[in-house]
């Protein structure tokens, strides 16, 4: 099935007067349409939505979804940026060597459980920030708050209100579009970098294949992976733009299904319903939903940081987990090693047992070589 095909079946016909919203790319303010929610969609009511003084309205997950979760016992720690509060984990001393930790999508900070107390046990103070839309944070429950542009900024303020120098990041997926940007941007604030399963796409845009349909409709007609699974075997970017189609268009929790998918190993019911546990119902997902499309406003704009990125000599390393057929690909490795100068001489690795969650899969393992990484380049 082509991916027109593909985009006429899953887009529901409910759309007779659509609602206009605003849409970012690349500096431009365009007019996107999205239908009204059809009357399947679990919006839940009962739940309370907040407004910023900016206007931006937000739903914040209940703190009891977060209780007994697996593998997980971390203090949460809340900081405000864009009138919004922003969820982290702040582990280990407070004079310790600063590992920061950014996650991308569907997940979370829980992302990073088998890590953290490994690190901190060596002395480490591990900060794993949780995306605005994502985990504990708030939610704005509008597709449009969700651009490139502003996550990368929402993350640069985190990093300036905390005040964190000589940082090393851990840097994966979306963590790693927004992570690497950061760096090239604003080397200074960097002492090392480990990127696993991570990318700096240099899309223009003129070059740039993804798109979102218009008007967009979700459709509760989706019922699961297997919807989009035979895209994988096509490479990109048909296997990425049904990966935009499949998020934005879903109207389920689909975050622990496509975490069992996206894992080596077998996740257990626990750990898989903490990685649902942010998202109870429909009303909190436009994060989840709508960070794959992000990458359609990618236009250009991340092209000074490649090159500041080129120039970057300090310590870099790459993981990849060769069973990621997205980002686990050892061309992409291989165009990091041969561009960036800090990566000379690193012991950087391919691992055979990892998805493209190596965090979750080889847990220990990365936490092992991001000692190793630090030690063998002191500051």
């Amino acid at each position: 099935m082509s991916l027109k095909k593909f985009i006429k079946k899953t887009a529901a016909k409910v759309v007779k007067s659509p609602i206009q919203i605003d849409f970012e790319k690349g500096g431009e303010r365009r007019v996107m349409e999205v239908a009204p929610y059809p009357k399947e969609v679990f919006w839940d009511e009962s739940v309370t939505i907040h407004q910023t003084k900016e206007g931006v309205e937000y739903v914040r997950t209940p703190d009891s979804q977060f209780e007994n979760l697996s593998g997980f016992d971390f203090q949460p720690n809340y900081i405000e940026i864009d009138g919004l509060r922003m969820h982290y984990l702040d582990e280990g001393p407070k004079d310790g060597q600063i590992i920061l930790m950014l996650h991308g999508q569907p997940v979370w900070c829980y992302l990073y459980r088998k890590m953290i107390p490994l690190l901190t046990a060596q002395g480490y103070r591990c900060i794993a920030p949780d995306m605005i839309g994502m985990g504990r944070s708030d939610k704005p429950i509008k597709e449009q708050y969700h651009i490139y542009d502003k996550h990368c900024d929402l993350i640069l303020q985190f990093i300036q209100q905390l005040k964190l120098k000589n940082i090393t990041c851990f840097i994966q997926d979306w963590g790693s579009v927004i992570g690497a940007r950061l760096v090239g941007e604003n080397p200074d604030l960097f002492a090392r970098v480990i990127l696993a399963n991570g990318e700096l796409p240099l899309a223009t845009e003129e070059t740039n294949p993804f798109y979102i349909p218009n008007p967009l409709v979700v459709n509760p007609k989706i019922k699961g992976y297997k919807d989009i699974a035979k895209y994988w075997f096509k490479g990109m970017p048909d296997m990425f733009q049904a990966w935009i189609l499949y998020c934005l268009q879903n109207t389920r929790n689909f975050i622990g299904q496509i975490m069992q998918q996206s894992t080596a190993n077998k996740l257990s019911e626990g750990e898989m319903a903490a990685y649902d546990a942010p998202f109870p119902s429909f009303i909190y997902m436009a994060g989840p939903r709508t960070l794959p499309s992000m990458n359609t406003g990618i236009v250009g704009q991340q092209l000074p940081a490649w090159e500041g990125l080129k120039k970057f000599e300090k310590p870099f390393i790459s993981f990849i987990g060769l069973k990621d057929h997205l980002l686990g690909r050892p061309s992409i490795q291989e165009k990091w090693i041969n561009s960036v100068p800090g990566a000379k001489g690193q012991d950087h690795e391919q691992f055979e047992n990892a998805n493209h969650f190596i965090q979750d899969d080889i847990g220990e393992i990365m936490a092992d070589r991001t000692h190793k990484f630090i030690v063998k380049n002191p500051v």
